[in-house]
Order: structure tokens, then sequence, then C-alpha cells
């Protein structure tokens, strides 16, 4: 990775490279970027950065819009997905003042580098350590329309069972309804793609696991990565998905992290595994622990269980995710946790036994999220729940070590459930936030502004016809 100005010179002349592009995110978590000829990249664009107007990247109104970014040294990489060289670089934001320009708060990686300020502030550790799950599905093809006379969305996929039929599509090999977990050749058709995908990541600095194929029957897949430090994997959730989507249009089909493209099928969602580690050492170690987890751990995942239904507006933005989080797809529904239990919002994977892996895994949050305010918001409902010293099995989340699906129903009444809808998380994410501004992580000024972005979302599509209304209701 470059360190310094000379270094990325040097990958300047000896690739080529004739165009250098500045990739930034703005508050719904999409990266947008502007790009300048390699010539003008010079040391003052690191020092006084990169002015940009600021207001259109959907953040509360400052006193003063105009912004400038500076480059992130070590994030360079080239851009295999344009046709001219061109060279990628993440950006951190600061709005413009006197005498020096300042961190922009509201900027989403500035909220994740704050996070983490904090968290040593409280002396409860100095790193955290994450690992995402990557989700998605990868169709053939994908149509779809929303006007006043047509709603619709066509989905071809040459591997799912419906499309046995097709003239193009006749060899037999296609998957059957829920059983494409670890297909293999020839069913698996998108292994290689998946390769290439992962190779790719390789080159964005992205350690990969391991990539197989998902239970989803019609094309989905999973790509795990290495464990890493938090802000380090808020920046690679956005370079993976930037890889996912432009290695699927490379290879002539396309990709979504969607939670729900589907009906009936399972759903695309983003497992974050975590741990804390202070002076390289864990904390989330105890040998005589319930699972092998200290009380430090049980008190994070308190908190992460007391603040879930909050968590959601920010780790399940999207009116699509509800459509995930329903039963009967591997997805959780209730507000505890568990050893191996993937039925629990918190689950505790048994094969994580060596101290300096022993971790729990949070299974709600999917990839429409902003990943620096995702993750540096459950690293802050963590952090209460030490400062609070809040344990779970005294507030009777669990653990939860059966399947929560084949409860009674007048059990299932006696567990707390995740919100069914982004207006229900929102609704929470009002009612409870301090967790979230403690030390000034969290702007009040961009939770306002966040949740009014939603509830926007949520007002526009409750007033659109759905295709099964028609189904439901058109005779009547």
């Amino acid at each position: 990775m470059a360190k310094t100005l000379e270094d990325i010179r040097k990958m300047i002349l000896e690739n080529d490279i004739k165009i250098v592009d500045f990739k930034l995110t703005d508050v719904d978590g999409r990266w947008r970027h502007l790009s300048i000829p390699a010539e003008r990249l010079t040391e003052k664009t690191m020092t006084a950065g990169i002015g940009f107007d600021g207001s259109n990247y959907g953040y509360a109104p400052v006193e003063n819009s105009d912004m400038v970014f500076t480059p992130v040294l070590d994030s360079a990489v080239i851009d295999r997905y344009a046709e001219i060289p061109t060279l990628s670089m993440i950006g951190d934001v600061k709005v413009i003042c006197l005498p020096e320009n300042k961190p922009f708060d509201q900027y989403p990686r500035n909220v994740a580098i704050r996070a983490l300020e904090y968290m040593k502030e409280t002396g409860v550790a100095d790193e955290m350590i994450i690992g995402p799950e990557y989700e998605f599905y990868i169709f053939d093809s994908l149509q779809y329309e929303v006007t006043s006379e047509n709603l619709s969305v066509n989905i071809y996929t040459k591997q799912a069972h419906w499309a046995s039929g097709f003239e193009d599509n006749n060899n037999g090999y296609q998957l059957a309804h829920g059983t494409g977990y670890h297909s293999s050749l020839p069913m698996d058709i998108r292994n290689d793609l998946r390769s290439k995908m992962c190779l790719a990541m390789k080159e964005w600095g992205i350690d990969v696991k391991y990539h197989h194929h998902e239970v989803g029957g019609c094309g989905q897949m999973e790509i795990e990565v290495e464990l890493g430090d938090m802000l380090t994997l808020a920046d690679n959730t956005m370079s993976a998905k930037y890889v996912i989507k432009n290695e699927a249009v490379a290879d002539g089909c396309t990709a979504t992290l969607m939670p729900k493209p589907l009906a009936n099928e399972a759903g695309n969602g983003m497992h974050v595994h975590m741990l804390l580690t202070k002076g390289g050492k864990p904390v989330f170690y105890d040998k005589d622990g319930y699972a092998q987890l200290s009380k430090e751990a049980h008190w994070f995942m308190g908190g992460l269980l007391s603040h879930a239904r909050s968590l959601c507006a920010i780790t399940n933005p999207s009116t699509n995710s509800y459509k995930r989080l329903v039963p009967g797809f591997e997805a959780p529904v209730t507000i505890g946790y568990a050893m191996s239990n993937r039925s629990a919002v918190i689950r505790i994977p048994a094969y994580a036994k060596s101290p300096d892996v022993k971790r729990f895994e949070l299974r709600n949050p999917d990839a429409t999220c902003n990943p620096y305010y995702a993750y540096a918001a459950i690293l802050m409902a963590g952090l209460d729940g030490i400062a609070k010293k809040i344990d779970p099995a005294e507030r009777g989340w669990g653990p939860y070590d059966f399947n929560l699906y084949t409860l009674s129903d007048e059990e299932k009444k006696k567990i707390e459930g995740l919100p069914t809808s982004l207006s229900e998380a929102l609704d929470a994410l009002e009612a409870d936030h301090d967790y979230l501004t403690a030390g000034g992580v969290f702007p009040e000024r961009l939770l306002k502004q966040y949740i009014a972005r939603r509830r926007k979302d949520v007002d526009e599509i409750s007033k659109i016809p759905h295709p099964i209304e028609f189904a439901k209701y058109y005779d009547l």
C-alpha cells in the first residue's frame, strides 16, 4: 500500500496511469466520484485538498457547504473497471474553516473514526476487529419499471428451477428451490465469476476467506472476508460492493446485494462478526464464561440487544430490509443471543475457539446500510452496554439454545422482536439514540436528517400500488 505521495507517483509512472479518481461516500452509503488528470496530483492536493459542493451528498445543512477532500494514500489501487488507465483512491472530507479546515463531523468515514477514538477514551479497548459476510444474487438480466401505467420487475437467471423450460437453457442442471448451499459444478454456474471477484478484491486490499454458493437456488452467492480493524473493513465493504457489481457487469450479468430481491427465496444479509482487543490482548475471551466469552463480551451483547430496534434503522435502512427479516429463511426476527443458533439476532460461532478470535456475530444487518455508520453504531451500542453493565441473560434475552422459529405463538409473544418495518425502526431510533451521540460520535443534526431521508422513502413507497394488490383486490 502507498504511504507517501512519492509512492503514488511511482505507481502512476510504472502503470502509465492517465487519470486519478477520487471516491467519496454520500449519506446513503453510495460512492460518488470525480477524476483529475494524473499530472494534477501534487503536494497541494494532499495539503489543501480538492474543493466540492457537499450539499448534494444528502447531509444535514451546515453553515458552509463548500468542502474539501484529501486522498487517503494507502487506499490507492488501479481501477480495472475504467477503460483509461486509472488510479483510484478514497477521500477524507473537511469543512472549509479559518484558520484551518476541520473534519466534517457528518462524513461517514469521520463518524467511524470518531467512534474508534471514543472507544479508546473509554479505556475499554483500543481496537475493534470485525468481519462482514457479503451475500448477493447474480442474475442474467433484470428489467424493472415504475410508472403510472406499469409496475413490473422481470428477473431472468439460467440456474433457477423455473428457467428450465427456456430454449436457450435446456441442459437440465438447474437448482431446485432452496438447494443452492455449497452446490457444485455444473449447477454452480457462477463459480468462476466468484473467483474473479475474489481475485479482484485482493487487488483492492481485501483478504478473502472463502466464497461459495448460498442457499438461494436462483443465484445466491456469498463471499466472506478475513477479520480486520473496523475502519479498514468499512473501507473494504465499499470496495467489495464495487467489485462485486462491476465484475458481474463485465461478465455480462448483474449482481445485487438487495436484502430481498426475490419472493419466497432466501434474503441477502451482511452478518458482522466482532471482537475487541486492548494492548493486543482479547477483551471478549474468558475460558470460564458462557461460550468462553468474558463479562465485557456479554455486556457488549447486552448493549446491542438493548438498542437492537433503533440500531436496525441504521443497519437495515431500506424498506426492502424488512422483507428479509421474516421467519423461515434463516434470518433473525427475535432479540436474543445463543450459541450456534442462526435464528437468534446474535450468534456465537462454536468454531471460533481460540482466545484471539473469540467473538460473536450480529445477523440482522444487510448491505443497504452505510457501512461506516453501521459499524460505528454497532460499536457505540456495545460500548453503552459495557458502560451500563447490561447482562443479556438477566434481561431475558437468552441464551436461546433452541430454534426460535419452532416456538408456539404463545411463547413467541414473550420474546421481544426486531422491527417489522423501516417506519417502526425509525420510530425506535427517534426514541433511542443517546448512545449514538455520546462523545460527539453521531451529530444530532445528522441523525435528524438521516431519519427524515428514510421517512421520505417510506412515504414514497407506501403510495405506490404493489402488483400483489392487484391479485388480492382487483376483482372486489
